[in-house]
């Protein structure tokens, strides 16, 4: 995952002036989030996007085998993979402009990032699971529901994280 800290050793001479201005700083340190914000989210969706290849040889045995009647289960899965990448790519970005009416709290931005390290680990571990497929010697039927509660899973963070954005109280059952 891509720290905002990193972006401010990299900034040109442009910004190193600019940071010096009155209120700007914190614009650049917002800009710099908000850069790592959509590098993260798009990292994460390629990675899942990628770990469908696995998905494509699974079902590839399957038609080999003759099991054609399995294939509903994948595609379906497939639609619910689809669906948490559309959802990663489309997310609600993680800050505020500079002269946005509604500001983010830096507080909130920070737990965002710890929020988006955790979906970082989950999303590794699914994408290696998904990956791994294409060599699994079990059923859709033993393997499909595992891994769609895995993606029911992430997509659930990822309504957490948007509903941490918009400042909606979470209850004791959102996931972390």
């Amino acid at each position: 995952m891509i720290d905002p800290q990193q972006h401010a050793k990299n900034r040109g001479l442009v910004e190193s002036i600019l940071q010096y201005v009155p209120g700007f700083s914190g614009y650049l340190g917002r800009e710099y989030r908000r850069e790592s914000d959509s590098m993260t989210r798009t990292f994460l969706a390629d990675k899942l996007q990628k770990s469908k290849k696995g998905l494509d040889e699974y079902g590839n045995t399957l038609v080999g085998l003759g099991t054609l009647d399995q294939l509903p289960l994948l595609e379906r899965l497939r639609s619910r993979l689809d669906l948490a990448i559309n959802r990663l790519k489309s997310q609600m970005p993680g800050y505020s402009g500079f002269f946005d009416f509604v500001q983010v709290d830096e507080e909130l931005l920070t737990d965002i990032y710890e929020h988006d390290l955790a979906l970082v680990q989950q999303v590794d571990g699914l994408a290696t699971e998904i990956q791994n497929l294409g060599t699994s010697q079990l059923t859709p039927a033993q393997v499909v529901p595992e891994i769609t509660a895995k993606i029911d899973g992430l997509l659930g963070k990822i309504d957490h994280r948007e509903n941490m954005l918009k400042g909606v109280a979470a209850g004791p059952d959102a996931p972390q």
